[in-house]
């Protein structure tokens, strides 16, 4: 086909549509690659190792109903909205905010609350590569007692079968030989009084973290081009493993007790507003909404990506597979408890506690356990790896995207610049005090600081840049608008609902604690700190865009505060109404027109394209009168 006269700039007579494309920034090149790399950044270590608890813990099957209630109100709209600013700009976190300058500290904030993720994210992919490896032999080494490590308080569960004791035995003064192996060998905690002391570097962790950043380099190195085609694996790989620990679970002696004690509903909970909180959390933290990998993905989509059918199906597919993994976490814990003659309670726990000395322990209760292990492990290893994915492409895209012509031709060398900057931050956490300094990360990098970060886009889309004009956007790129369920949502119940968690956070605030260790006060303002500095990004990028602009200060914040000239789609052809001829260099007056006349009207989208010719006719009248 020719390419519209009018569509075509002096710098490229001779070049394509294409020419119009940041250079270099790429795209999506398979029409699954968006879809399966939202549904593994989405679907991370937190559905197996988090969701199955607080459900049993708020109320089982009760949980939910305020979890798909929270999923509706909170999940859902900000899902989308954050997918809809990413497509329509095909920009990455920080340079979207052209939107409105005046804050752009927001990008900021959310690009330093990713960077602190990353570093501890990657050492549990490490861990989880340590056990991977310890799975690769005809023995697990945490199956017996006796071993170096081992003190007199292991307990191995095989002697409480043999004594055919049926009064139930206190396990609560021994420990697994599981734990051990954790704490006292991968670990080696002992080596170190507290976070202050953190000891000696562990060089088998070392090495692992060095292998962990090795891979998620190897798969980000040409960028949404290669981790786009790894995430076709690493996305889909997880559930048919979860589907034959599912089936391995339920199959087992006991396993009813484990699901039995996981869904028994009890509606009283929800008469309490910690188990609405609860639910909240989960959404908000199990979706990544506001870390900038839904945006910096959508951003490599073509303009007219159906992201409104998408939002649903990842978002609930998050959903269902929480619940799934709850079936085979908690079957196998209805065995294990079964087995040891405790209840199910005592045998269960959250995070890393589940995924290094529970659900290993009970391994070691199977048959081929070093079989079951490893696939296990390499369940934990694909789940961790697709969302380090978005959190390495999402720091990538906003720095590249906001100096393209420098970095953009180097962005390999400045992936593998993050890379090693990222891994050498990380070092401290492969010392024997690692652990605590991983729970301080863990605790503070993304608490309140990400709440604040994800109230603020909300309210700077709808009430600086405008629900309005919002919506108009979204129709221009899906050819309808926005329906009264997400105006209401993105108005109102979205950011009151995540200023309660916030409220919540702070008045139910509880210092870090690692087991029976309590953290000191520095270490507690250190990772208060932490939090404050994204915070603080905000007021720090309005004083920048301020200082930027000319006139009175009421002027400036004025100026600031509205979309700069070239904000809208990035290529010409997409720029219609109030967006056409703003682009630098722009030779068109009406692209789309020009394209529509000429090859026949783009049939997908023709009522917006009939609207789009109304606004312009209006335009030129007014400015004839």
């Amino acid at each position: 086909p020719v390419t519209p006269e009018l569509l075509v700039s002096p710098s490229s007579q001779d070049g394509d549509l294409g020419s119009q494309c940041p250079e270099d920034r790429g795209n999506w090149t398979g029409r699954l690659d968006f879809l399966l790399s939202c549904i593994g950044y989405c679907v991370g270590l937190g559905n197996v190792w988090r969701f199955p608890y607080r459900a049993y813990t708020n109320g089982g099957g009760a949980f939910l109903v305020p979890y798909f209630i929270m999923l509706a109100i909170c999940g859902i709209p900000i899902f989308f909205m954050e997918l809809s600013l990413g497509q329509f700009s095909s920009l990455g976190p920080l340079a979207v905010w052209k939107i409105s300058p005046l804050f752009k500290g927001i990008g900021m904030g959310t690009i330093l609350i990713v960077s602190l993720v990353a570093i501890y994210y990657n050492m549990i992919i490490a861990y989880v590569l340590f056990y991977l490896f310890a799975s690769l032999t005809s023995d697990l080494p945490w199956q017996h007692c006796g071993n170096w490590w081992n003190t007199d308080l292991c307990l191995d569960h095989r002697i409480i079968k043999a004594g055919n004791t049926t009064l139930p035995i206190n396990i609560s003064n021994t420990v697994s030989p599981s734990e051990e192996y954790w704490s006292r060998y991968v670990l080696h905690i002992q080596g170190s009084s507290g976070i202050g002391d953190p000891g000696r570097i562990r060089w088998n962790l070392c090495l692992c973290l060095l292998l962990s950043w090795t891979i998620v380099y190897l798969c980000i190195l040409k960028g949404v081009k290669s981790s786009g085609k790894v995430v076709y694996f690493t996305a889909t790989f997880p559930y048919l493993i979860l589907v034959m620990l599912l089936i391995r679970g339920v199959t087992l002696e006991g396993a009813w007790k484990g699901i039995r004690f996981y869904l028994t509903p009890q509606f009283d909970h929800l008469l309490s507003s910690k188990v609405w909180i609860e639910a909240a959390l989960q959404i908000f933290y199990s979706l990544g909404v506001g870390f900038g990998g839904l945006l910096t993905f959508a951003s490599y989509n073509t303009f007219h990506q159906n992201i409104y059918r998408d939002t649903f199906i990842v978002t609930l597919g998050n959903a269902i597979t929480s619940i799934l993994a709850g079936f085979a976490i908690f079957s196998v814990l209805g065995y294990m408890s079964q087995e040891l003659g405790v209840p199910v309670n005592q045998v269960a726990k959250a995070g890393p506690g589940l995924a290094f000395v529970v659900y290993p322990q009970a391994m070691t209760m199977l048959p081929l356990s070093p079989f079951w292990s490893f696939l296990f492990f390499f369940m934990l290893l694909t789940l961790g790896l697709d969302s380090q994915f978005a959190f390495m492409e999402t720091i990538v895209t906003a720095v590249t995207d906001e100096f393209p012509y420098y970095l953009r031709p180097k962005k390999a060398v400045f992936s593998a610049a993050i890379c090693i900057g990222l891994f050498l931050m990380g070092l401290i956490l492969t010392t024997e005090g690692g652990m605590y300094w991983l729970v301080l990360l863990d605790d503070y990098s993304a608490g309140f600081g990400l709440m604040v970060v994800v109230i603020t886009t909300c309210l700077v889309v709808t009430r600086v840049y405008g629900m309005k004009r919002f919506c108009r956007d979204i129709h221009m790129m899906l050819g309808f608008q926005p329906g009264p369920y997400f105006r209401a949502c993105w108005m109102v119940l979205s950011p009151a609902t995540m200023m309660a968690l916030l409220v919540y956070n702070i008045v139910k605030y509880q210092p870090s604690e690692y087991g029976s260790y309590r953290f000191p006060a520095w270490a507690e303002a250190l990772g208060i700190l932490m939090g404050l500095c994204s915070c603080l990004m905000i007021p720090a990028g309005m004083l920048m865009a301020v200082l930027q602009e000319e006139g009175t200060l009421w002027e400036r914040f004025q100026q600031a505060s509205r979309p700069t000239m070239d904000w809208g789609p990035s290529l010409e052809e997409n720029r219609t109404g109030t967006y056409v001829a703003s682009l630098a260099g722009s030779q068109s007056p009406k692209p789309l027109m020009v394209h529509m006349r000429k090859y026949g009207g783009i049939t997908s989208y023709e009522n917006t394209a009939i609207e789009v010719d109304k606004e312009i006719e209006e335009e030129e009248e007014e400015s004839m009168m």
